[in-house]
């Protein structure tokens, strides 16, 4: 036990830290960084507040995951994970991959569409092959706390 609360408190600190640099990128890195690719590739400037939307989002949606995972891990230190709250928790998580997966398939097809090389749409594809995995993984994890909450309630209610 005094182990796991070791790595739920080192785990917090690199959430705490993870979403402090999403935060800085969101921010400051990602806007400058399309601003300037605008100002370099003239022809392309268009995409400049398409591309640093959909960046934001995607961190946003990273940062939803962070807030997320904070909570689940308070659950686990009061020793409440398998119950109903968490199950609101694992649901945002998904639905926040899910959304950044939907954007993601987008930006594929569009860029699939209007490449001149394969180099961007196989790392897009590369990517949302990781984004699902991801996402399915979250599924399948989200049936198991389902069945320990039951097993963990049925359990209760004998003793």
């Amino acid at each position: 036990m005094i182990i796991e609360h070791r790595v739920v408190a080192l785990l917090r600190v690199f959430l705490v830290l993870l979403f402090g640099v999403l935060v800085v990128f969101q921010v400051m890195s990602l806007p400058g960084q399309f601003a300037h690719m605008a100002r370099e590739d003239p022809e392309h400037a268009y995409l400049r507040w398409p591309a640093t939307a959909v960046t934001v989002f995607w961190v946003l949606c990273i940062q939803v995951v962070i807030v997320s995972t904070w909570k689940l891990l308070t659950l686990v230190k009061n020793d409440r994970i398998f119950s109903e709250a968490s199950m609101a928790w694992v649901n945002a998580i998904i639905w926040a991959v899910v959304a950044a997966w939907v954007v993601l398939v987008g930006v594929f097809l569009y860029v699939g569409f209007n490449a001149d090389d394969p180099g961007l749409p196989l790392l897009l594809f590369l990517m949302l092959t990781g984004v699902t995995v991801l996402g399915l993984l979250m599924v399948v994890m989200r049936a198991l706390l389902r069945q320990a909450t039951t097993l963990r309630t049925d359990m209760e209610a004998v003793i």
